[in-house]
């Protein structure tokens, strides 16, 4: 080992004084590719920041109203109308739902395929699983619409349901983010090493022990970061959403409005925040206007909600994360 230590500094003197003529052309495009990204990020930062500022300038807006009314109704024009929580609360409702259905779908699927599945099987079910990611999600819209709308409504009544409802739209998204979460969440396992494997069974552990007390805590950090990762892509999710949940802010006031009656009753329609750009963007509205700038406001608060999650997911890996030699 000492020998092997002693002949270190010369070989790596060796390798840094070498020649090699491509080595520093792949630096430098790899520089540049780095840097085109965070000026791209830069360049939608910039456009959303200028863009929002022409919204709140208009004499019918302002930053307090925007941050803290239940209202939004912007074709009125009137004082109070412009608060992005109903927005919020259809975008956060559709994720919370999509997270319940996903995360014990995925992580299931992942623990199967990590520790149960036979190499044959593996190879055959995680593809079939990640061609979900594939399909265009104006498919997973009409699928709602058609399929698991009327579950609902022949299950809870038509009286109940509405056509439009944030239920059926956070269903979907959850079955739309489960091929995410299973493939982050397997691959974070297939990465423990064997050796924890080996000595739980060492001691007596049944394969189920060893899946849930020894590989999935080694995970934790790989799969909590999967799960975030999940998150941002159902918040930023528009079709789904946008054709499942309807076109309608749910407008509320808290303290005379019923939370599970009409706040939080996922039997009716709400739009989201990506929804609603949606339904803006695609309609005849004229530059300047305050409808068209309200869309620049409403996706720069989504940037930075999706620029937290990331930074959270960071964050959980640097904490969980663990190091095996």
């Amino acid at each position: 080992m000492s020998t092997r230590r002693s002949h270190d500094p010369g070989m790596k003197q060796q390798l840094k004084g070498r020649r090699r003529p491509l080595e520093g052309s792949i630096v430098v495009t790899l520089f540049v590719m780095g840097a085109i990204s965070i000026a791209i990020t830069l360049g939608i930062l910039w456009e959303l920041g200028k863009e929002s500022l022409l919204f709140f300038g208009e004499d019918e807006v302002s930053l307090w109203s925007f941050l803290t009314s239940t209202n939004w109704s912007p074709q009125s024009g009137t004082a109070g109308s412009f608060g992005i929580w109903p927005l919020i609360l259809g975008t956060v409702y559709i994720t919370v739902i999509a997270l319940i259905v996903a995360v014990p779908i995925g992580l299931a699927s992942a623990v199967y395929l990590s520790e149960y599945a036979s190499p044959r099987v593996r190879g055959f079910l995680k593809p079939a699983l990640e061609v979900l990611v594939g399909i265009p999600t104006v498919v997973f819209g009409f699928f709602a619409i058609t399929f698991m709308t009327p579950i609902l409504r022949s299950v809870f009544g038509t009286s109940t349901v509405g056509f439009f409802n944030v239920l059926s739209a956070g269903i979907v998204v959850g079955l739309l983010i489960v091929p995410l979460i299973s493939s982050l969440a397997e691959d974070a396992m297939a990465a423990v090493p064997a050796s924890l494997r080996q000595a739980a069974y060492g001691v007596g552990a049944s394969k189920l022990e060893v899946s849930l007390r020894i590989v999935f805590p080694a995970a934790l950090s790989g799969i909590a970061a999967g799960v975030v990762v999940a998150m941002s892509r159902a918040v930023g999710e528009t079709m789904v959403v946008t054709l499942a949940a309807g076109a309608s802010p749910r407008n509320f006031n808290l303290g005379s409005d019923s939370i599970f009656g009409h706040i939080l009753n996922p039997f009716q329609g709400a739009q989201t925040m990506t929804g609603y750009i949606a339904v803006t963007a695609s309609g005849d509205l004229s530059y300047n206007s305050l409808d068209y700038n309200s869309i620049f406001a409403i996706g720069l608060t989504l940037f930075f909600m999706t620029l937290g999650l990331n930074a959270l997911s960071r964050r959980i890996v640097k904490r969980f994360r663990q190091e095996y030699e």
